[in-house]
């Protein structure tokens, strides 16, 4: 248990930082050690999470953890802890994706609200990251039609088919169908390798992969020879009508207005339709009008469709990423 047991040797905890000697400072227990060795991460690495994000001295003692620092950054560290304790003594394995979310629902909402909303399949339960997840996962819950924009990183695309397997799951649909807009970013599509299908997998496979993330590969695989799961591009929806469906489109910044419109008149009854996109990366030749852009205003206000919109506050791939997004903003 060389985990948790005392603290790390001087050269390894980061110093503590300035401000925080006259702070509060809070001793939370835990009851089974083998619970919070599993807490605290390799090497205290979840520790050090926590006081990256909140600004405080996380110090790991025996059975207890000392939090040090703000009275409001100490409260949610402690909250953060003991949920993600219940959790693990419940079965569930946890990662540092999981800390990072509760603390940020817990700036959003206060340290007692439980605002993380979440997605159960077979194979894994997806919860939000971020409060504008949560508020994404509640919006295609409640509603047939939602628009999901923002930059790369931000999950838009892998809750969207984390919940259409769920949807499949529980019989709320009878097959998931998912989308792209074939469009060669700077690249010749009609230059690589192949039939049709093989020229047009590259596009798609982020679906493919959130695909297997989320079901049993097996489960995947005897899908789509069935047809219970399709993935084609965007081409392939003119004049069909996709009822008792969960239909995704992504990468929508793609389509030119009369795509859009073509496939948004494809919804048929009993189907969910989430349409993901991010409108800083367009594709489409110059002077060419993005139908996502057109879509989600002519579509604001209109009963029955919600737009969610991310931003940079709301990437979960890595901080880098995060950083990535900004320096792009910023030199617009």
């Amino acid at each position: 248990m060389a985990g948790f047991r005392g603290s790390p040797a001087p050269s390894s905890r980061r110093p503590a930082k300035p401000g925080t000697e006259a702070a509060a400072r809070l001793v939370v227990p835990f009851e089974d050690n083998r619970i919070l060795t599993r807490l605290l991460g390799e090497f205290d690495s979840h520790l050090a999470l926590i006081e990256d994000r909140l600004g405080i001295d996380a110090h790991a003692h025996g059975n207890v953890i000392i939090l040090t620092g703000s009275a409001p950054s100490c409260a949610i560290a402690r909250d953060v802890l003991e949920k993600l304790y219940t959790r693990i003594s419940k079965g569930e394995t946890i990662g540092a994706g999981d800390f990072d979310g509760l603390i940020r629902h817990a700036r959003a909402e206060g340290p007692e609200v439980d605002g993380q909303a979440q997605v159960a399949t077979r194979r894994r339960v997806v919860k939000a990251r971020t409060p504008t997840q949560s508020t994404y996962i509640r919006a295609i819950e409640k509603t047939d039609l939602v628009f999901g924009l923002g930059p790369a990183g931000t999950g838009k695309t892998y809750i969207a088919v984390a919940f259409a397997a769920h949807c499949l799951e529980k019989g709320v649909v009878e097959r998931i169908i998912l989308s792209r807009p074939a469009v060669e970013a700077g690249e010749r599509l009609g230059f690589l390798p192949g039939d049709m299908r093989d020229k047009v997998d590259p596009y798609l496979r982020p679906l493919y992969d959130a695909l297997y993330d989320v079901l049993p590969p097996e489960k995947v695989e005897h899908d789509l020879e069935s047809g219970v799961i399709e993935i084609a591009p965007l081409a392939f929806m003119r004049g069909r009508t996709l009822a008792n469906a969960f239909v995704i489109l992504d990468e929508a910044q793609n389509t030119s207005s009369m795509q859009m419109k073509m496939f948004l008149t494809r919804l048929g009854e009993g189907s969910k339709m989430v349409i993901t996109g991010d409108p800083t990366q367009i594709d489409l030749p110059p002077g060419m009008k993005s139908g996502l852009e057109e879509a989600v205003r002519l579509l604001d206000g209109v009963e029955g469709i919600e737009a969610v919109r991310f931003n940079v506050g709301d990437v979960v791939r890595r901080d880098l990423v995060a950083r990535i997004v900004t320096a792009y903003d910023n030199a617009k």
